[in-house]
């Protein structure tokens, strides 16, 4: 089992999940956060640290699409380690239906 990142992270991007990780399994996308599933442990601590609620056990269902995303992803963009600057207008992007076609596939700065 692994944690996956979901389309609410998309704009979103809190980033409080990945200060809490202890194997530092995040990746870091231009709007949009990943879990790398191949290092996830799932220890489950992010899940609860996400302030739009955009992680979700893989054990829950529909969730094929966004665990290959963020396996994808996790491949490509820079890990991050820390939180860093939160979007001025995240919390207008929260809980908005229909983000998936604005995940932007430039990676993220990383730290």
């Amino acid at each position: 089992m692994t944690y996956v990142v979901v389309e609410n992270c998309i704009k979103c991007k809190y980033q409080d999940c990945v200060e809490v990780c202890p194997v530092d399994c995040f990746y870091e996308g231009e709007n949009f956060l990943v879990i790398n599933p191949d290092e996830c442990i799932d220890c489950g601590v992010c899940e609860p640290e996400c302030p739009a609620e955009a992680i979700l056990p893989d054990t829950e269902p529909n969730l094929d699409k966004w665990l290959g995303i963020n396996a994808k992803f996790a491949a490509e963009w820079p890990n991050i380690t820390r939180k860093g600057e939160i979007a001025a207008d995240a919390a207008d992007w929260d809980k908005k239906p229909g983000k998936e076609a604005m995940l932007s596939p430039n990676p993220g700065k990383g730290t």
